[in-house]
C-alpha cells in the first residue's frame, strides 16, 4: 500500500495523461483542419499514447490497492496561430509533464515508497523520449514551415506513424 499523498500526486497523473490527450486530440483536429493529414495523425497518434500513460498509472493504483479517483478533465485550447506554435505548445506540455512526474518521484524517494519510485523509473525515461521527440518535431516544422514541398513531405512523413501498445 503506498499513502495517500502518493496515491492522490498519481489520481492527478491520470488526470493530466488525459488532459495531455484531449491536447494532443484537439492538436490533431487543427492539423487536419489544414488538410495535414499526416501531422494530424502524428498528434492522434500521441493522444492515444498518452491514454496508455493514464492506464499505467491506473493500474499501478489498482495493485498496490489504492483508491482511484478520477479528477475532472479541462477543456485544452482548440485554437493556434500557426504550425510552429502547436509543437512549441507540444514540447511545453512535455516539460511540464516531465516535471509532474519528477514531483510524484521526489515524494516517493521522501518516503522511502521504493515500490512507486521503480515504478516511475519508466515514466522518467519515457519522458526524456518525449520531449528530445517534441523538441526535434519543433525544430522540423520551423525549417519546412515556410516551404510547401518540405511541408509535404513531413507531412508524409509523420502520417507514418502507428501507435505501440507494448508500452
Amino acid at each position: 500500500m503506498i499513502s495517500k499523498k502518493i496515491a492522490a500526486l498519481i489520481n492527478e497523473q491520470i488526470a493530466k495523461e488525459q488532459y495531455a490527450a484531449q491536447y494532443y486530440l484537439s492538436m490533431s483536429a487543427w492539423f487536419s483542419a489544414k488538410d495535414l493529414d499526416g501531422i494530424a495523425n502524428y498528434f492522434r497518434v500521441q493522444s492515444k499514447e498518452e491514454l496508455l500513460h493514464a492506464d499505467k498509472f491506473f493500474d499501478y493504483l489498482a495493485d498496490v490497492d489504492s483508491e482511484i479517483i478520477l479528477n475532472e478533465i479541462p477543456k485544452p485550447p482548440h485554437k493556434f496561430s500557426d504550425a510552429a506554435e502547436v509543437f512549441k505548445k507540444a514540447l511545453e506540455h512535455e516539460k511540464s509533464v516531465t516535471k509532474s512526474i519528477f514531483n510524484i518521484l521526489k515524494n516517493a524517494n521522501d518516503e522511502n515508497d521504493f515500490a512507486t519510485a521503480t515504478f516511475l523509473q519508466w515514466f522518467v525515461n519515457e519522458q526524456v523520449e518525449e520531449e528530445a521527440t517534441a523538441s526535434l518535431m519543433l525544430a522540423k516544422i520551423k525549417m519546412v514551415s515556410d516551404n510547401p514541398s518540405a511541408l509535404y513531405l513531413f507531412d508524409q512523413e509523420l502520417g507514418q506513424r502507428t501507435l505501440n501498445t507494448t508500452i
